[in-house]
């Protein structure tokens, strides 16, 4: 595949983004990014934290936003990217529950967790937004690959891009995140 073929299946992928509220409704895509805004900017003002978790280029993803959102959006930001915390849960409970269980220890009821990966079927990522649930936090979650998968379905808000391969998904969900951290900037300097 050459270049321009590569940028236009880019385009269309983001030009088929969509975004479904957690009873299944869909939202005009530019609404969906409103609530989100406004969801963050009161969790600014409240002075409590957006955690952000993925795997492996989803992680990197999430730990690259929460510095960003931090440094430019003025927001309390948490990833679990600690190896040592990683590798104690990892090894004395399970992987599964390496983002489950510092949420337990660490959300507040009105916080938000950012859940980033590109199949939706990841146990781990499931696992906290289970756990966000139960602590009354705000859940916001990207996917991809196919429209049913397991995590399209667990957020207050759902983006979801048709995505086939992991470089596609993780392409479509950092311009749909910087897009989301752009929009936060500009709040912040009205």
């Amino acid at each position: 595949m050459n270049w321009s073929l590569k940028v236009n299946g880019i385009d269309k992928c983001l030009q088929l983004l969509s975004v479904k509220r957690r009873d299944g409704k869909n939202l005009p895509v530019d609404d969906a990014f409103g609530i989100w805004i406004d969801m963050t900017c009161l969790i600014r003002l409240e002075k409590r934290t957006i955690f952000l978790i993925g795997n492996g280029a989803s992680a990197s993803m999430a730990s690259h936003v929460s510095a960003d959102l931090a440094k430019n959006g003025h927001v309390h930001t948490e990833v679990f990217s600690d190896l040592s915390l990683i590798t104690a849960i990892a090894n004395d409970l399970s992987y599964d529950d390496v983002f489950a269980e510092p949420l337990r220890r660490r959300m507040k009821k009105g916080d938000m967790l950012v859940a980033i990966s590109s199949s939706g079927q990841s146990i781990n990522v499931l696992k906290a937004t289970e756990e966000a649930r139960k602590m009354e936090g705000l859940v916001v979650t990207l996917s991809a690959m196919k429209n049913d998968n397991s995590l399209a379905s667990k957020g207050d808000l759902n983006f979801y891009v048709p995505a086939s391969t992991y470089g596609m998904a993780e392409t479509c969900h950092a311009a749909i995140l910087h897009h989301w951290i752009d929009k936060i900037v500009e709040r912040n300097t009205q």
